[in-house]
């Protein structure tokens, strides 16, 4: 019986979804191990064989494909735990990473500190170099010279080395010289070139990914080389594939050179997940929300395509790979509340994670989380918390809300744990508008899709605050992203610069360039049985002075790119610049920056069972009543409490109301109805629902 299993590593749980044919879809969660994540990986890989009745090297030997998201990249960077890095630059270039573009992001804040320095100055070296800026060679690389700044590194202990030369990405025959310098006097030593990490114009942009890359890649090479290790001890003998953060997988050997593109691939997995249901239940707008235990990460889905971005920062660096943009605040079950210098409350970025884990949980965590709030408020069920796996401790969590909250603010627990859930739920209302209301899109002409495992306790508040009509909540929310990582195809992804006035650009050269791009991208798709393959070509568009791009789709018509392809995008361009940016500027002329090129290799996927609607009476489910606090100043009252995998196709809800499943909890709010769906996901309908806007 042939397996497809998708793993993603959270901060606090680590998710599993196997895919077994002819058997649906079975899903597990377990604590993660910080420190060593390939552990709680394996631990999963256990309980899904004992569920299947095998030892877990027949399940493994059985098979087909593991697919992986985590946070290992992501965690390096926020928690400042990476590489020690050292740095060869074009000589009298090695401030460039400090000094930027002269734009700090707090222009007017004299004691902004700078950001935490993932390669310090010692260990930042010119050596002699020099190409113009068509890539030809003015200056000679100083072999001797490089050699000994090689050897210093080494002997400032550095494991990771990065090489950015101006112009580079022309000629990359210099940094392919370090390189082999690098591996002649240091070959255990990690190396980035910047040419093979990001090989498009802006020197800064550049020399900023290609250090993160260098930062993170160490540390995320030895997870994966230790998690396929043990895997092979264990009897699997196939691919083990990574998700990308531009919402494709690809292989743990291009995953351990260009880490850099592998940076919140866990959320990026849940964009791809709700992707697919969404295809399913013919919504094209869409807005995600993943709130697990760390984080809450949005993302903003039109007419079926995510928002793509190539300017993000990762703990204050510029990194320029192409991503989903998804916007990402420290708001998750394991967000600590506490209260400032000031006397305000607040709720995060500090998270309990799972080690020692919130208060409740009676691991040693003494501080007040979003989950010992809604423990508190009745909306979490003590006896069934995780699928009773764990047990957790209300009077724990009553003592941390007290302590850290209630006395300081002088209220009582339920006050303080209200205040607490009100808090967080304004921080998440206030994530969605970045992605809608500040790109241009109202958010009442989108459905909100609440997956992960808190998501649905507060997705309706969200929804009501938003005028967002509908909330959608899947059947398997809580694994939902190891659910993406099996609905993902195989992507490898090509970045050139090609400058110049669009007007007066030669079809037929950016169209071989175009060409030659796709064949290198194609020559990375492993040897896997795929059901095709496609092509997708984008263009950094500006108008002529500006100094941010918009990424446009190519579409050829035929086998090569012609005027009228180009003309077609710069129609694209207008409309897209207008909706961002409020106005079209058809005086001014269209510049062409960079071109990519998607080469997707498409993959079998898992098919999701539909299943006949049935009765609208969910009585069947009902399970009993339970004292839940929606309002302080109301208190506790008796709630519907009903068994979510009891409910069937048809059953209607109607709120307030919670139905309760093993590792996730749907709270319908007052005015507000549900009906499950075929797919048995939870369609929640809220006072907004007679806007017309999807």
């Amino acid at each position: 019986m042939p397996f497809r299993v998708g793993v993603d590593v959270g901060g606090t749980f680590t998710d599993l979804v196997v895919a077994a044919e002819g058997q649906g879809l079975y899903t597990t969660k377990t604590l993660s191990t910080p420190g060593d994540e390939s552990r709680a990986v394996l631990t999963a890989l256990t309980k899904a064989a004992d569920n299947f009745q095998q030892p877990l090297q027949t399940f493994l030997a059985d098979t087909d494909v593991i697919v992986l998201g985590t946070t290992v990249a992501t965690n390096a960077m926020i928690q400042h735990v990476g590489a020690n890095l050292g740095l060869i630059v074009t000589k009298g270039f090695r401030d460039e990473i400090e000094i930027r573009r002269g734009i700090k992001e707090s222009m007017f804040n004299v004691k902004l500190e700078p950001p935490f320095p993932i390669v310090q100055r010692r260990r930042r070296l010119g050596v002699t170099e020099r190409l113009n800026y068509l890539g030809e060679e003015i200056t000679p690389l100083d072999t001797e010279e490089t050699i000994q700044a090689i050897r210093r590194l080494k002997e400032q202990g550095v494991e990771s080395i990065g090489v950015c030369f101006l112009f580079s990405f022309l000629n990359d025959s210099h940094e392919q010289e370090v390189k082999r310098l690098i591996q002649q006097e240091f070959p255990e030593c990690y190396i980035s070139l910047s040419s093979e990490v990001l090989a498009q114009i802006r020197d800064f942009e550049r020399v900023s990914t290609t250090a993160v890359n260098g930062y993170i890649g160490p540390r995320l090479s030895r997870y994966l080389g230790t998690l396929r290790d043990r895997l092979t001890e264990m009897g699997y003998q196939r691919n083990l594939y990574l998700m990308k953060s531009s919402g494709g997988v690809a292989t743990v050997e291009d995953a351990r050179r260009r880490s850099v593109y592998y940076l919140h691939s866990g959320p990026a997995a849940g964009v791809i997940g709700a992707l697919s249901l969404a295809a399913r239940m013919d919504q094209s707008n869409i807005i995600t929300a993943d709130m697990g235990g760390t984080s809450y990460d949005v993302c903003l889905i039109h007419q079926a395509k995510p928002t793509m971005t190539t300017d993000t920062w990762e703990e204050r660096y510029r990194v320029a790979v192409p991503r989903i943009e998804i916007y990402s605040i420290g708001a998750g079950g394991g967000s600590i509340g506490w209260v400032d210098k000031a006397g305000a409350l607040r709720v995060g970025p500090r998270s309990a994670s799972s080690n020692p884990g919130p208060a409740c949980y009676g691991r040693g965590g003494v501080e007040p989380t979003v989950t010992d709030a809604n423990l508190v408020l009745g909306l979490l069920n003590p006896d069934n918390f995780a699928g009773g796996e764990f047990t957790v401790d209300r009077s724990l969590a009553e003592k941390a809300i007290k302590e850290y909250v209630g006395d300081p603010l002088g209220m009582s627990v339920t006050e303080a744990a209200y205040s607490i859930f009100r808090i967080v739920n304004a921080n998440m209302s206030d994530g969605i508008r970045v992605v809608s209301v500040q790109r241009g899109y109202d958010p009442r002409d989108f459905s909100l899709m609440a997956f992960g495992g808190a998501a649905a306790i507060h997705a309706g508040l969200q929804a009501e605050d938003l005028g967002i009509p509908t909330v959608t909540v899947p059947e398997i929310a809580p694994v939902f992203c190891g659910f993406g990582d099996l609905m993902a195809d195989l992507k490898f992804t090509e970045v050139r610069t090609f400058q110049g006035a669009l007007s007066s650009i030669d079809p037929a050269g950016m169209g071989r360039l175009l060409d030659e791009m796709a064949a290198t991208a194609h020559a990375m798709l492993p040897q896997e049985k795929l059901l095709g393959v496609r092509v997708d070509r984008y263009a950094d568009l500006r108008y002529h002075g500006e100094v941010h791009e918009i990424t446009v789709p190519l579409n050829p018509r035929g086998q090569g790119l012609t005027s009228e392809d180009i003309t077609a995008a710069e129609e694209n361009f207008h409309g897209l610049h207008e909706q961002l940016y409020a106005y079209r500027d058809m005086a001014s002329g269209v510049e062409v920056v960079n071109l990519q090129v998607d080469v997707v290799g498409q993959v079998e996927k898992p098919d999701l069972p539909e299943h006949p609607l049935g009765s609208a009476d969910a009585s069947a489910a009902l399970k009993g009543t339970r004292p839940v606090c929606l309002d302080a100043q109301q208190g506790h009252s008796d709630l519907p409490i009903y068994d979510g995998p009891m409910l069937q196709p048809g059953n209607e809800l109607a709120g307030p109301c919670i139905a309760e499943y093993p590792t996730t909890t749907i709270v319908v709010y007052p005015g507000q109805r549900a009906h499950v769906d075929r797919y048995r996901s939870v369609i929640i309908e809220t006072s907004h629902k007679a806007w017309q806007g999807i």
